[in-house]
């Protein structure tokens, strides 16, 4: 059994519940553990590009060095601690300052300078697991039903840092959705902005990104959309007036592993 150091994030703890839920009985059936944290903190929500500010980064560093102690790499499945987590380890890996700074606050007994390995969920799939084998593990393929990948902003960029896929034509989401048996739908937006960092000042902008993405997915015969983004899941289900189904990619893969049932126990 392959054990990760397990970062699930605020939200997951509140409005995004059944990301985490279906993420922990699906790595249970692939015979992944996945090992929370006794403490954590909030990741922040967004990176901070600012030289000059260390202390947001600080939770992220946390837990990055937990990891680090335990031997383990640290995964995570929410897009926005992803991308904060990868952005903030990237940086402390090549970024002599910060990194002096970041332990200058901390003190660790050993410094931390980005040595702990992150994983996104889905690269746990593709990376640990495999596609090829996760197919295997699929007792109730998802056969029939077309399935659109919403990759969003921050699962792809930077590239650099976050080192997924190729930003401007990805394709991890795709595979994933093969692997249990449903069938990817390309669309022109899977990988745009769906306006969720403006939904509470903009509310007709977000609507109009939301949307687009939503058409986009209808227009090629979408029967739903899938994604790691609680905000953007947030947007597209409150802001985008369709009617399309959106769902965690992690309760997908919790009904085709056969396992979904046992989150409700």
């Amino acid at each position: 059994m392959e054990t990760f150091t397990y970062y699930p994030g605020c939200t997951l703890r509140t409005k995004a519940k059944d990301l985490d839920i279906y993420a922990r009985v699906s790595a249970k059936a692939l015979n992944i553990a996945l090992e929370e944290p006794s403490e954590w903190q909030c990741c922040g929500g967004a990176y901070t590009t600012a030289k000059d500010e260390i202390a947001t980064k600080l939770s992220a560093v946390r837990v990055l060095n937990v990891a680090k102690e335990a031997g383990r790499p640290l995964i995570t499945v929410c897009s926005a601690c992803h991308n904060v987590i990868k952005q903030t380890n990237y940086d402390i890996s090549y970024d002599e300052d910060m990194a002096a700074k970041v332990n200058n606050y901390l003190k660790f007994d050993e410094s931390y300078n980005g040595e702990t390995k992150v994983y996104h969920y889905l690269e746990m799939l593709r990376d640990i697991i495999g596609f090829d084998e996760l197919a295997k593990k699929v007792i109730n393929p998802l056969k029939g039903k077309k399935i659109a990948a919403y990759y969003g902003c921050l699962l792809l960029r930077p590239s650099k840092a976050l080192a997924m896929d190729d930003p401007e034509n990805p394709s991890i989401i795709e595979d994933f959705i093969r692997a249990i048996g449903g069938t990817p739908v390309i669309y022109s937006q899977r990988n745009e902005c769906c306006g969720g960092y403006i939904a509470l000042e903009d509310k007709s902008q977000a609507h109009k990104r939301s949307s687009a993405v939503m058409k986009s997915a209808e227009d090629q015969g979408a029967d739903m959309i899938i994604t790691a983004c609680p905000l953007c899941m947030y947007n597209l289900r409150k802001n985008s007036g369709s009617e399309l189904p959106v769902y965690y990619f992690t309760e997908l893969l919790a009904e085709a592993l056969g396992v979904k049932e046992e989150s409700n126990e």
